[in-house]
């Protein structure tokens, strides 16, 4: 089945300008801004500015200059946070939420980064 894009999400109308949002990175592909629902010191959004739906999707359908830039965008966001490794900062995690079981709530490919603390188990044992 074909991906269904909903360009009326609220990722695609921050694109379009109609919402504003707090920019930490933008490029040539990709657009990172801080979420307004922090759940980490370091909480920020990761989005392609293609109409992708989720992780496969953007991996599957994305050209070679979107996933590259998406790539380094990414890797420059964790160092302008302070939280990559290499950076001296004390890690992060990437999530990427993806359908119902994934718990996505908006029907655009992003990541989470998250850091600035300990984050404690992935996920927790049931």
């Amino acid at each position: 089945m074909p991906y269904a894009y909903d360009d009326q999400n609220i990722f695609a109308r921050i694109l379009r300008g109609e919402i504003p949002n707090d920019t930490v990175l933008e490029t040539e592909h990709t657009l990172a801004f801080n979420d307004i629902q922090p759940q980490a010191p370091v909480h920020v959004l990761v989005i392609p500015r293609g109409p992708y739906v989720c992780y496969d999707h953007f991996a599957a359908e994305a050209s070679e200059a979107e996933i590259v830039d998406f790539v380094r965008a990414t890797a420059e966001i964790c160092r302008m946070t302070g939280v990559g490794p290499g950076d001296g900062g004390d890690g992060y995690r990437v999530v990427a939420n993806t359908g119902k079981n994934g718990v996505q709530d908006v029907p655009h490919f992003h990541l989470h980064i998250l850091g600035g603390r300990l984050l404690g188990p992935m996920l927790p044992k049931t």
